[in-house]
């Protein structure tokens, strides 16, 4: 929760923090204080803000963009610091083991996006010309944060002092962007940077930012679609792995680049870089076209390097595939598919994987009638994600598992991220369904302090525990996250037992459940459309 803070004490507060300040600060005006104050009050770091903001020159004269720009850029400095400082400890790679370097590797990669993302969030703010772009500032910064979270995660299963050495650094980062985040939310309609709700929804169904070529590409069948590119195992295609394909791709594309993945079962590693922006994979049909590996944490990778495949790359668009994890209940975290596109869409895919199947990691994505089966925390990440019209099934875990279908990881309260489920099926695949009642499965569970899932218009199977969801450990985040269920049918769908935290609602409103749609959740009337992937805007 935010934390509020009172004005005359925040003053006060200033003073004895701009006591430490260079010279170049202790000549500030009282009107400098006061403009401060008003800023950082209600941040989660009021100090930082205020020690940061001390240093811009005329702070009174200074928009409230002016202000979060010259936070952003300070971080921007701390995230170029902390690549560097990477860059040096795997040069040496003294005692370093392979998880050490692919966490670093990690790393290196999440600061690059990090660093992309705050520039983008910088030139949102100083823009006149848009007025919906905190909109996209918000996500921007929501995934600037989280890759830094991502990227110490990476060391959570090796030994030695690296994380030790990066993660003062990386804490200062994400406190810089909290604060970036809570002063955004202060930006009024009307002003740069300001958003208002101008997103509608076409009449055939597609929201407006789809364009028509690409609705039609969704809406065609596989053979009626123009690829730029063919794969293919037999060799009838230009290449005959993905990864070629992705490879050969134009940088930067903006319209739609067509990969038609021919049906085959494709074992490899597949990475969208962010670079690679637009791409569409078109398969033949779940079961089909899969791509499939085995990577896991077991074997010494991270989780996020575990994916099959990883798209990073904006405005990817994937439809009949199978994204597949093959390492099994007991190699823990096996991700089939990790997602850090922003704008990206999912049609009538399956993510097929046991513990982690599914990694939403970052900004805005859509799924629409796709299946996804796995165990522990199946879904999982921080993106501002919806999912609808899909089917998502419980497989048997191991004998000493209990299943959760989700582990939402929001860190922030004003990050715009969390995971909304409306009119799917939650059901238990076949092999669970035998011995289902051998087994737990739970809606969800907090993998950070902030998180947030809901479930509506849905169908609940009896395999769900009455509970409903489960505690991550102890008391933590059982009064800081955000549960939420609406108008869900089935026999697991009865909320007389559910769970009494604080944290937890039974949603009554259509006006508080309507905050989850595509429409308001992740704008998606203003760039779903250009995907063809049918959705429905509201409730």
């Amino acid at each position: 929760m935010v934390r509020t803070t009172n004005l005359l004490f925040l003053v006060l507060m200033a003073a004895s923090v701009w006591l430490f300040l260079p010279a170049r600060s202790l000549h500030l005006e009282e009107e400098d204080v006061k403009a401060a104050s008003s800023a950082c009050d209600g941040t989660l770091y009021p100090d930082l803000c205020l020690s940061t903001l001390s240093t811009l020159p005329g702070l009174s004269k200074r928009s409230l963009q002016d202000m979060i720009c010259h936070i952003i850029e300070h971080a921007e400095k701390d995230v170029e610091d902390s690549s560097s400082n990477c860059a040096s400890i795997f040069k040496a790679k003294s005692g370093l083991d392979f998880r050490q370097k692919t966490a670093l590797q990690d790393c290196q990669e999440l600061f690059s996006d990090t660093l992309s993302q705050l520039t983008l969030s910088v030139a949102d703010l100083r823009s006149a010309l848009s007025s919906n772009r905190s909109e996209e500032t918000m996500a921007l910064l929501s995934a600037a944060m989280t890759n830094q979270y991502t990227c110490l995660e990476g060391f959570d299963y090796s030994s030695g002092s690296v994380r030790n050495a990066i993660q003062n650094k990386l804490y200062n980062v994400t406190k810089l962007v909290s604060n970036s985040l809570s002063l955004t939310t202060k930006v009024k309609p009307g002003q740069p940077g300001a958003t208002t709700s101008v997103y509608t929804q076409d009449k055939d169904g597609f929201p407006s930012w789809l364009s028509a070529g690409d609705r039609k590409l969704l809406q065609a069948s596989a053979g009626g679609i123009k690829a730029n590119v063919v794969v293919a195992k037999d060799g009838s295609g230009q290449f005959t792995t993905v990864s070629a394909a992705v490879a050969a791709a134009p940088s930067g594309s903006k319209g739609k680049y067509v990969i038609y993945i021919k049906a085959g079962t494709y074992q490899e590693a597949v990475n969208v870089p962010r670079g690679k922006t637009n791409l569409m994979f078109v398969g033949d049909g779940i079961g089909q076209t899969v791509i499939t590996g085995s990577r896991n944490v077991q074997d010494g990778w991270t989780t996020f390097r575990s994916a099959t495949v990883g798209v990073a790359g904006n405005g990817f668009v994937a439809r009949d595939i199978t994204f597949q994890n093959t390492a099994g209940p007991s190699k823990h975290q096996a991700v089939a598919l990790r997602v850090g596109s922003d704008l990206s869409a999912f049609y009538r895919c399956s993510f097929v994987g046991y513990q982690d199947t599914l990694y939403v990691h970052s900004l805005r994505q859509f799924y629409r009638e796709c299946e996804i089966y796995g165990t522990v925390d199946f879904i999982f990440g921080n993106a501002a994600v919806v999912f609808q019209g899909c089917s998502i099934y419980a497989r048997r875990p191991n004998p000493s598992q209990s299943n959760t279908f989700t582990a939402q990881g929001r860190q922030d309260p004003n990050q715009n991220t969390g995971i909304s489920i409306q009119n799917c099926k939650l059901a238990a695949a076949s092999d669970l369904a035998q011995v289902q009642s051998n087994f737990k499965t739970y809606l969800g569970r907090p993998w950070q302090a902030y998180s947030r899932t809901v479930v509506m218009q849905s169908e609940i199977d009896g395999l769900v525990d009455p509970a409903g969801w489960l505690p991550w450990s102890g008391s933590f985040a059982l009064s800081t996250l955000f549960y939420g269920e609406y108008l869900n049918r089935g026999a697991g769908a009865g909320t007389a037992k559910r769970v009494t935290w604080p944290g937890y609602r039974v949603i009554t409103s259509a006006s508080v459940a309507s905050q989850f749609t595509v429409q308001n959740f992740i704008v998606g009337s203003a760039w779903l459309g250009a995907t063809g992937v049918p959705f429905s805007a509201g409730l």
